[in-house]
């Protein structure tokens, strides 16, 4: 069995930045709001980038001739399910690259922006009443509060993410890749 090559934007060190909006609603109290929104265009294009490449290997994938076992005579080498026919089909590509889009835009920006947002918006409010401490130190501890939860959040947002996916947009098309299966 040969080992699966590392993907890009899943295996590498570009993974984060699908999280720079989370890091930009963390320093939100500190920094202008313009700064946040480029987080936020970080983010985004991490993920089309990721839902772009997941389209592509898709496309590779059906449009990559596999040979057969054994010699098969020329009129039998193009059927309803060989590679060659699937090229011809954009659903493959198009169901990989929304489910990919939709699960990153979920997953790595708007359920963890929000719940971010939140958290700060939460702790500031608290440390505000509770403390006589100096807003600017407020300030760089609820930034601090939105670093530490940040890996904190993910793995149970990606597990609600998927389940939610499973449950409702993944029923119309199975898989993530495959065509909607015929009735």
């Amino acid at each position: 069995m040969g080992q699966r090559e590392p993907d890009l934007y899943r295996d590498t060190w570009v993974r984060y930045l699908g999280y720079a909006n989370e890091v930009g609603e963390s320093f939100r109290p500190l920094v202008p709001v313009p700064v946040v929104w480029a987080s936020y265009g970080v983010a985004t294009a991490y993920v089309t980038a990721d839902a772009i490449d997941k389209g592509r290997k898709a496309a590779t994938v059906s449009a990559t001739p596999s040979s057969p076992p054994w010699p098969l005579p020329p009129h039998l080498l193009l059927t309803p399910t060989s590679p060659q026919v699937h090229a011809q089909d954009p659903m493959r590509v198009g169901v990989a690259v929304v489910d990919t889009f939709v699960w990153q835009s979920l997953a790595s920006v708007a359920i963890p922006g929000f719940t971010i947002n939140r958290l700060c918006a939460a702790s500031l409010a608290l440390l505000g009443s509770l403390t006589r401490w100096p807003l600017s130190v407020r300030r760089w501890t609820t930034t601090a509060l939105g670093l530490a939860a940040i890996p904190l959040i993910i793995t149970p947002i990606d597990r609600t993410v998927d389940f939610l996916m499973d449950s409702s947009l993944r029923k119309l098309y199975g898989k993530p890749g495959e065509p909607p299966a015929s009735h």
